[in-house]
Order: C-alpha cells, then structure tokens, then sequence
C-alpha cells in the first residue's frame, strides 16, 4: 500500500516515481495499491484509492488529502497488505504510518523531499517552520523499518540531521524504451528553427524553487554572446505567468518558448532529442528524474550542481555542474553549444549515464529491500 500526498492528474517527480515503481513492480508479480488525494478532474483508475481533499491555499493546482477513513483497516486487510510505503511524512503519511502501527505491517518511507527549503510557500515565521518541519521529519523517519533516498548524497544529509533509521539509495529508474525513438527533427519542424539554430531546453515544474528566472538570466547571456540560440521551458505551475513577464523584461520574447501545459511522454522525449542542451537550475533536487531523462535521449546537462543534481550529472562525462549563478550557468552552456564535437562526445556518454538506472533494475532493488 502505497500513501502518497501527491498523484495524479497532479504532475511531479514523486508522482512520476510512484507510477514507475508500481509499474515494474507489477510486472514482478506484487500488487501495488496507492492512496492519494481526490481531484476533480481525476481519471478513475484501477487500484487507487481517494480521500476527500481540498485545494492548498498557497497552491491551487495541488490537493491537500482529509486522510480520515475508517474503514482503511478492514481495506487494508481485504486487500492482504503486507507493507506500508509511504511517499510523504504528512497527511497521507501519516495515515499510512498509523495503518502500518495498527495492523503491525513494515513501514517504509521515501524522503523524496527535502522539505526545509519548500517554506517559502508558508506566508509567516519561516525560519521555525523550517526548525520545526526537520525535527517533526526527524521523529518520523526514525519510526520507520526502512527510509528510502533517491541519492547517496541525500542518505548523508539525512544521517547528519540525526536520523538513524536503516536507509537504502534506490534512485527512480528510468523506462528506457520510452526514450527508444524520439523524432529529433519535430522541435525544428514545429517551430521552424533554422539549421544554424541551437536550442535550450528546460523541463521543469513552473514554480520558485526550480530557479527558472536563473535559467532566463543565463539565457539572456548565452543570446548576447550566440545570438542563433533559442531556449524552450517546458512545464506547469503558479509561476508561468512570471516566466513571460522576465521574457519581455529581457526582451527575450522571440527567442523564449514558454510551453505551459502537461506534455504526453512521446511529445516530451520529441523535445528532448530536438534540443541541443538541456539547462537546469534547482537546487532543492533529491534527484531530478528530469535530468536521467533528458540523459536517455542523449542530450547533455549543464545543471547547477546542488543536492541530488551533483549526483545525477556526472560533471565532464554527461555535462557539467555550475555554482548556483547564472553567469557559470551561461559559461558552461556556451562551452558546449560552441564545441560541437565536445557535445556529441557528452551526448553518447549522456545515453550511457541512463543506461544504469533502468526501472526495471531499481524497482528489483525496492523488492528485495521490502523482502528484507
């Protein structure tokens, strides 16, 4: 039974990772059920169990579950439930944490957040917030039988903040056959980009933390200096209508492609092999699965090296790692887009880099820790 505070219709990367991991673990034989917020617009679906929700004040597009149910004990025996995994410590967390303790079933969480450096979407007294949320994190991970990160670098950051629960690096795999056959020539057919053209691209959720205006401030140098470059930032969010009002600002209007909607995953893989480059500035990552996936298509990553980035691009063998400023961001990029045998070289080693993470093999490993 997986518990999630987030899912579809939805999008993230821990969403992304719930799917990807039920997936391969069905085809290994388990059964996978999810619990997850109510949305309006929900597609109904085998296996996923609703909780009445309402929408977050401070982020419209998201469902904050009213995890109280119950029945769930009885749920959770007629299904025959053997472990709880949980996917957030709160709400829906702790609903499942709770089932777990009742029905004294293993209980395993997934740290996919690093939840201090996301209080900027509470209005007041963030700094205790901050203080508050570690330590309220802290007790529930060290409740759990396993805690498991995306990264090795995130178990570090976990072991130094006092959690002393067994842990595991299982990263998010990647389904490598979705990347299989790209069409690298739509980008430029669709939006009629010019032989001597290079093309950025950005897939991100459109909100504060994934640093975008840095990304725009990095492109701004990169057209000063290549003025043939165009960039293309691919995703949803609050922040949107933010990203054009920098665009004009800059007087990037012609050269800036803002695409603000959910991509089918063929469409999306289209705008990875169209790229050149792909440029990435968040620094909150415990992973970035959007980093593997522009990998998958070959497609070489300058990325600002924080957190789970620093671990995902392996700087000088699939991209580089920046400092967090716009004006390393541009200077790497520039390398690359400048040096097109340097690119190509990146681009073959980027397709290597994904090939280690397959979802096959991570969802084999997440099996074998639920059977430990």
């Amino acid at each position: 039974a997986m518990f999630s505070d987030s899912y579809y219709p939805y999008v993230s990367g821990v969403v992304r990772s719930i799917e990807l991991f039920r997936a391969e673990l069905e085809k290994l034989g388990h059964n996978v059920y999810v619990f997850a917020p109510s949305y309006r617009q929900q597609k109904k679906e085998e296996g996923v169990f609703r909780f009445p929700s309402i929408t977050a004040p401070t982020l419209k597009d998201f469902s904050l579950a009213l995890p109280y149910s119950p029945g769930i004990g009885k749920m959770i025996r007629d299904l025959k439930i053997d472990l709880v995994h949980c996917h957030s410590p709160f709400l829906m967390g702790r609903m499942g944490a709770r089932t777990a303790k009742q029905n004294n079933l293993p209980l395993v969480f997934t740290h996919h957040t690093l939840y201090d450096l996301y209080v900027h979407y509470v209005p007041l007294f963030q700094n205790l917030v901050r203080k508050l949320t570690l330590g309220y994190v802290r007790r529930f991970c060290n409740k759990c039988n396993l805690v498991i990160t995306p990264t090795k670098m995130l178990a570090e950051r976990l072991r130094g903040l006092g959690i002393t629960a067994p842990m595991q690096a299982i990263p998010t795999g990647l389904k490598m056959e979705e990347y299989a056959d790209p069409d690298p020539d739509w980008l430029s057919r669709q939006y009629n980009i010019g032989p001597e053209e290079k093309t950025l691209l950005c897939v991100a959720r459109f909100s504060k933390e994934k640093n975008l205006d840095m990304v725009l401030e990095a492109f701004h140098l990169i057209n000063r200096a290549h003025p043939d470059t165009r960039l293309f930032l691919v995703g949803i969010g609050p922040y949107e209508e933010e990203l054009h009002r920098i665009a004009a600002d800059m007087g990037l209007d012609s050269r800036v492609t803002i695409i603000g909607r959910a991509l089918p995953r063929k469409a999306l893989t289209d705008y990875y092999a169209g790229a050149d480059l792909f440029i990435y500035a968040a620094t909150t990552e415990t992973q970035g699965i959007i980093v593997s996936e522009a990998h998958a298509v070959g497609l070489p990553v300058v990325a600002v090296g924080a957190n789970g980035i620093a671990e995902m691009v392996n700087d000088g063998f699939d991209g580089f790692l920046t400092r967090p400023d716009a004006e390393d961001l541009a200077e790497k990029a520039l390398c690359i887009l400048q040096d097109e045998k340097l690119r190509q070289n990146l681009a073959s080693q980027a397709r290597e880099s994904a090939k280690r993470i397959s979802a096959t093999s991570t969802a084999t490993r997440m099996a074998n820790a639920y059977r430990d």
